[in-house]
């Protein structure tokens, strides 16, 4: 922008002015720097705009003026008067969400006035970009009525002619208040109820889209995706174990309609994948009763929330059903069924961020099934049936749920390693024996050693005393040939010391002694032994590996309770 134009901006007429403005923002669409201009001339740029705004200008002038300040705010620094509290109010008050107190309607107390939609949006998206990168402009939209304007303007998206982009900018400029202003999250959930008017505005989309064949349309998963992140900024640091009965019935009330969100459906599968990762992220957050938790916490414990994604059925309903395999327990089970198809098909899609990929739904399913009896029952079912067959191949080997999971204890990723084992692990009612079973030694080696389990024992998770899996004919007659490290039968090979005499046997020995001495002193590997805690503890030396061994208790391997 040379001198030329900044002259036509200041007193050039509003044609002028229009037409200045639309061949800069043509030119630098995709701009976010503008070093050629100087502080001093990218600020009597802005103030200029901001006069020709307080004018009685168009609406295309509006417009125009705007999509230049909205350039210009993609700039992390040099931002101005545009972060001034007069420079917010301005766009807050062409947005439609100034605050006027004394202007009042009998209902809600408040009335906000509503411009140009264009103009609106164009304020809105401008209002995103100085949130994003100015703390100043965080701190001061968390206090100066904007976070209050929005959620009024909530109240009305049952207004038909309220357009579309509005409210998606609306909890767009929410989405970043709750991200990066911690404070505002208990003003938007207690003072405000913005909590419940968000649940309204999903459960009111999900009624108008049962009338439709192909569920909800784009722009409605848009908007549902932008109230679900608020939503989890509102939840993920409340305190699970504590909530009131009020809260409590938000929450419940919560899970039921992000059941009805996975079991909707869309028009495009793209946008059904984003919803239900964003769902995923929110049933993470959710409380449940843990019968772990101190004597005082149980009194007003909430309910398990997670009961709310199942529906209970009757003969009628369990007859009429196309699907048999989504009841169970006289509980219908299609949202289970449709996480656990969610987690199978983040294992089919190559992706380069395996632990953003596959982290929120293993910790959902955690989560739901530690929580949950009959959702860990319908999982295991699904996950670990009883063993067959199977056992002559490796448990990683195959493309089952169980496979693809005991193959992923082994990543490199820890968390992805970690949260597998951990699902794995609840699965089996935290019983070491069922875990080796399902999975071999050596693949829950790292889940055993971090939790004091390695000489066998029972997790600290309160579970039903219950069997839940038979043992099959086929499993039987092959468990006494199984390879508990590997978890399957293993080819019965000649043992290379059975022709040797002791004198070489015990060179060997020794030469084997050498070799992990050595690579003990390089610092290539640590060996250790079994600590009375179950814990892996450090040797010095390589020969306190045959010294002081612990006695293992035998354990009968054909017990799977």
């Amino acid at each position: 922008m040379n001198s030329a134009t900044i002259h036509t901006l200041r007193n050039g007429s509003e044609s002028d002015v229009i037409d200045a403005l639309q061949k800069f923002n043509d030119q630098n669409a995709q701009a976010f720097d503008f070093k050629e201009l100087t502080d001093d001339a990218k600020e009597k740029v802005i103030e200029t705009l901001f006069s020709q705004l307080s004018q009685q200008v168009s609406v295309q002038c509006q417009c125009l003026c705007l999509q230049t300040l909205r350039l210009f705010s993609r700039e992390k620094s040099r931002l101005g008067s545009m972060v001034s509290d007069l420079g917010l109010a301005q766009f807050m008050r062409l947005a439609g969400l100034e605050h006027y107190s004394r202007q009042c309607d009998e209902e809600s107390g408040i009335h906000i006035q509503l411009g140009d939609p264009q103009v609106t949006i164009e304020a809105q998206k401008c209002l995103c970009n100085l949130i994003f990168n100015s703390v100043q402009a965080q701190a001061a939209c968390s206090k100066n009525g904007c976070v209050e304007g929005i959620v009024q303007r909530l109240k009305t998206y049952k207004d038909p002619d309220l357009q579309f982009d509005i409210k998606f900018f609306d909890m767009r400029l929410l989405f970043l208040l709750t991200a990066l202003c911690a404070d505002t999250r208990p003003k938007i959930r207690f003072e405000l109820h913005g909590f419940t008017y968000m649940i309204e505005v999903i459960d009111l989309m999900l009624r108008d889209a049962e009338g439709r064949s192909e569920g909800l349309t784009d722009q409605e998963v848009d908007l549902c995706s932008e109230i679900l992140k608020i939503l989890f900024n509102l939840t993920v640091t409340v305190d699970r174990n504590n909530l009131d009965e009020e809260e409590d019935a938000h929450m419940m009330r919560l899970v039921c309609v992000l059941r009805d969100l996975l079991l909707c459906n869309t028009v495009s599968k793209d946008k059904r994948e984003g919803i239900l990762s964003h769902t995923v992220n929110l049933l993470i957050n959710m409380p449940y009763f843990s019968p772990s938790h101190t004597v005082n916490l149980l009194i007003n414990m909430p309910r398990d929330c997670y009961e709310e994604l199942l529906a209970p059925m009757n003969e009628g309903e369990v007859s009429g059903l196309e699907n048999k395999e989504v009841e169970y327990d006289g509980k219908n089970m299609e949202a289970i069924v449709i996480l656990l198809n969610f987690l199978h098909e983040r294992m089919d899609r190559p992706t380069k961020s395996l632990k953003e990929s596959l982290t929120p739904i293993l910790h959902c399913l955690c989560e739901t099934c530690r929580a949950n009896r009959s959702i860990r029952k319908f999982c295991r079912a699904k996950v670990l049936p009883p063993l067959k067959d199977e056992v002559k191949h490796l448990p990683e080997e195959g493309n089952t749920l169980r496979n693809r999971l005991c193959k992923l204890l082994t990543s490199p990723i820890l968390e992805v390693k970690e949260l597998a084992a951990d699902f794995l692990f609840v699965l089996c009612k935290e019983s070491v024996q069922r875990m080796v079973k399902y999975t071999g030694y050596g693949n829950c080696a790292g889940l055993l050693a971090n939790r004091g389990l390695l000489l066998g024992g029972q997790g600290q998770g309160d579970y039903s005393s219950n069997s839940e899996d038979s043992e099959t004919e086929e499993y039987a007659n092959l468990v006494d040939k199984l390879n508990p490290i590997t978890g399957r039968i293993e080819e019965v090979r000649s043992k290379p010391w059975e022709t040797m005499s002791e004198e070489q046997k015990e060179y060997e020995a020794m030469k084997l002694v050498s070799a992990m001495d050595k690579l003990n002193r390089e610092g290539i590997i640590q060996p250790s032994t079994i600590g009375e805690d179950g814990r892996p503890v450090p040797v010095s030396h390589i020969l306190e590996l045959v010294e002081n061994q612990p006695n293992i208790p035998a354990t009968d391997e054909h017990d799977d309770n």
